[in-house]
């Protein structure tokens, strides 16, 4: 049987918003089965907390944020798609401020953090989402869409007309089977065009971006000492985004993602398009047999799914 998951023992980090520019301290802590990720906001008083649901997403200006009422949680996306790639299931998040600390820019000091303590297994059966047939949106030319795959994967297609973005891969098509999350994309990092970063901050976005935790890109090539991590470092970050977002549901898709040119806006509506079509999704879990291959075990059909 496949088993829900959370962290041995509570960890902490201290880092800063990249939107607030605020310093806000972390805490990862276990939970039991079924209790799903949660956010908790230690520098408010009564009810503080924000479960993680597609459905409470509140705002998708250059991150994702989820709200409860007039609790805010900025900034989950990259926190989101390092549970998603070490198959937590269950998590408190503890926070001493809205947005989640941005670290360096990608998900891999997230990754880090776990492994220091480790993962525990749990007594119950982990849940996926299966697709059942292909559910896709669009805003403009952008578009996002998924279909039936036994597995995961996913495929991004990064549109920009830019010197430095034409040198390098705007496509990448990841299994999820067969590759590795963490040593292939957890350590892609946010990035943008330098000359852009007065205008965002002149909206109270990027406050704290610098280029410790953004890869900065002036008119002719990356400005960061040592470059790029990937090749495809930029296109690989949106489907790092992607999958923080698509995490969100609250439970790893068994599917095929498709995005061109999508954003957290499109994932989110692609999310919330799939809550709300009861034929396109089950709820299932996987024991192995005796010749160690995965088994199907239905949990829920969409409609009575939680």
């Amino acid at each position: 049987m496949f088993r829900q998951r959370t962290i041995k023992s509570p960890v902490h980090a201290i880092g800063i918003g990249v939107h607030s520019g605020a310093k806000v301290r972390m805490g990862l802590r276990p939970a039991k089965a079924g209790s799903g990720i949660q956010f908790v906001r230690t520098d408010l008083d009564g009810a503080n907390s924000v479960r993680a649901c597609a459905e409470s997403v509140s705002d998708t200006a250059l991150s994702t944020t989820i709200s409860q009422g007039p609790i805010n949680v900025a900034t989950v996306e990259h926190l989101m798609s390092a549970l998603w790639g070490l198959g937590v299931d269950n998590l408190f998040i503890e926070l001493s401020a809205e947005e989640v600390p941005i670290m360096d820019g990608s998900a891999a000091p997230f990754i880090d953090m776990i492994n220091s303590v480790g993962i525990v297994d749990l007594d119950e059966a982990k849940q996926f989402i299966r697709i059942n047939r292909e559910i896709c949106v669009n805003q403009g030319e952008a578009t996002a869409s998924l279909k039936p795959y036994a597995g995961f994967k996913a495929g991004y297609t990064f549109v920009a007309d830019h010197k430095v973005f034409n040198r390098y891969p705007k496509y990448a098509e990841l299994d999820f089977g067969t590759t590795s999350y963490e040593a292939s994309v957890s350590g892609a990092r946010s990035f943008g065009l330098l000359k852009e970063l007065p205008h965002a901050q002149a909206i109270n976005k990027c406050l704290g971006s610098s280029l410790e935790n953004a890869v900065g890109i002036d008119d002719d090539s990356v400005v960061n000492e040592g470059g790029l991590r990937y090749h495809d470092e930029f296109v690989k970050h949106k489907l790092l985004d992607v999958i923080g977002d698509l995490y969100l549901l609250g439970r790893p898709i068994m599917g095929a993602f498709e995005g061109y040119m999508s954003g957290h806006a499109l994932n989110n509506k692609l999310a919330r398009a799939l809550l709300r079509c009861d034929d396109a999704w089950d709820v299932v879990s996987y024991e192995l047999d005796d010749q160690s291959k995965p088994q199907e075990i239905m949990v829920k059909r969409a409609a009575a799914a939680e």
